[in-house]
């Protein structure tokens, strides 16, 4: 069995009296064991100064083989630069990396502390904090505008996030080459603040962190971090990340899915499957066109529910819960296949059709005489946000919510209920459902008051508010069966005539 490879990064940028110094500090065991393998990677940023030289000059003085020195012809930034060495790692097929920056910030000293849990497999991610014992960082000479301006980020985040970090701000991190190649990376910003994008994937994406304390260093390095842009960047980051699980706003840093995996159940608050579960009554049957996962037909089994379900592709789960399953393509259905049904489920369904006329049309040609009710839910293009979006030239579809990749159509209150009237159904009802807040946010306090909010906003304007519309229809009689029951009715008349 091969022993593990150790890739030892160092960005460097305007370096040169630092970066021998930081190489010498790098410990006997890091270059030298018979547990890993270690290559040391130094990726000068096209510095003005003698970086790149002072770096070749170590490698040859020191008779060092596992020392790589690149240069940038052209500035890749911050992040751009750790992106090429990021990129590097996977490519050679290392299973471990480290971030050391070349201005001796961030003690090499610690490197073993910093590779341990990865090498022994209990994290994906260590970052070596310097806010675990935050009075060490004020030691450490860490300025106190800065010492300040780092928690109040920090805490800050987590609170989006609904993270717990010591600090998001340490650039001294180690990850799993694994953990690396699973995330889009190399969508995120050459910037400083790439930092804090690839945290968020690595989050996002279920990978363990770990935070060990280091040493706070602050010497003759020059900070070139503009830090009221670096905040706003990241708060907007942070913020946007989340507002993308509500389908408002898509952004391709944090789309790290490649199947329907991403559709989810919506209950235990105001939603399109909340609304439908508290529709339907218990003991009766159930058509649940386009059934997905299958979310509505297990809720609906703990009713009593017989539910009749309907889909391109029902997995085992799902027919496991259902009365009958019925794979087929709905838009090439007829329904003849399916026995009377108290109520019809159209679940965010009705926006993936290539012609809901002529849908709906066979829906009720096939209920009319029966007259189950119907519900129907959709995303609303005339949410606030996506005016606010498309005002500002932003049109962003997504991997789900109102702007889903894989929709045909878009809807709002008055195109919808336009669409029922001339398909032959009468509106029984209409309501506007509220963002999926606890999807983007975690189901506590802070989701909670948004949907609060947000539902009174609805009750002021359901067009501008409401995330989703929602709507109980019930299919209008057919020429031909008005045709029966009058030439029934006039025979029944006759007969006692």
């Amino acid at each position: 069995m091969s022993i593990p490879k150790v890739l030892i990064l160092i960005v460097s940028y305007h370096a040169e009296q630092f970066i021998q110094s930081v190489l010498n500090r790098i410990p006997a065991e890091i270059w030298q064991n018979d547990k890993f393998e270690t290559e040391v990677l130094i990726i000068d940023d096209q510095s003005p100064d003698q970086t790149f030289d002072r770096a070749v000059d170590y490698a040859r003085q020191s008779n060092k083989t596992n020392i790589t020195v690149l240069y940038n012809p052209k500035n890749q930034g911050y992040g751009g630069n750790q992106k090429i060495g990021y990129h590097y790692a996977i490519a050679k097929g290392f299973d471990a990396v480290v971030l050391l920056h070349g201005d001796g910030q961030y003690a090499p000293e610690h490197l073993p502390a910093m590779l341990g849990p990865l090498l022994d497999n209990t994290a994906d991610v260590v970052l070596g904090s310097r806010m675990i014992n935050r009075g060490d960082a004020l030691k450490g000479k860490m300025p106190y505008y800065k010492w300040i301006g780092n928690q109040i980020l920090t805490f800050t985040q987590n609170r989006i996030l609904g993270s717990s970090l010591a600090e998001f701000h340490t650039g001294y991190r180690a990850f799993r080459v694994s953990a690396l190649a699973s995330i889009p990376f190399e969508r995120n910003s050459d910037y400083f603040d790439f930092d804090t994008d690839i945290l968020i994937q690595l989050m996002d994406t279920g990978k363990r962190f770990k935070e060990i304390p280091v040493p706070t260093f602050y010497g003759e390095e020059l900070s070139r971090v503009n830090g009221l842009k670096y905040a706003a960047l990241i708060i907007r980051t942070s913020i946007l990340s989340r507002i993308m699980r509500l389908g408002i706003f898509f952004d391709p840093r944090f789309d790290y899915e490649f199947s329907n995996t991403h559709y989810t159940p919506k209950l235990g608050y105001p939603s399109s499957h909340e609304y439908a579960l508290n529709r339907v009554r218990p003991q009766t049957t159930v058509l649940d066109i386009g059934c997905g996962p299958g979310f509505m037909s297990r809720e609906l089994a703990k009713k009593g529910v017989r539910t009749i379900s309907l889909d391109r592709y029902i997995d085992a789960s799902t027919r496991e819960v259902s009365h009958k399953a019925i794979e087929i393509d709905i838009e090439d259905f007829d329904f003849s296949d399916t026995n009377r049904v108290d109520t019809i489920l159209l679940l965010d369904v009705i926006e993936h059709l290539v012609s809901p006329e002529r849908f709906l049309t066979r829906v009720r040609n096939r209920y009319c005489e029966e007259a189950p009710e119907m519900v129907i839910t959709t995303g609303n293009i005339a949410f606030l946000p996506i005016r606010m979006a498309l005002m500002s030239g932003q049109f962003n579809y997504g991997k789900r919510g109102i702007l889903d990749l894989t929709h045909t159509r878009l809807f709002t209150f008055s195109s919808l209920r336009r669409l029922i009237a001339q398909s032959g159904f009468e509106i029984v009802s209409v309501s506007g459902l509220p963002a999926p807040f606890p999807l983007a946010l975690g189901n506590g306090w802070l989701a909670r008051t948004l949907l609060a909010i947000n539902g009174l906003l609805i009750k002021v304007s359901k067009g501008l508010f409401s995330y989703q519309i929602a709507m109980v229809v019930v299919p209008r009689p057919t020429l031909n069966l008005l045709l029966r029951k009058a030439q029934d009715a006039g025979a029944e008349k006759m007969v006692k005539h």
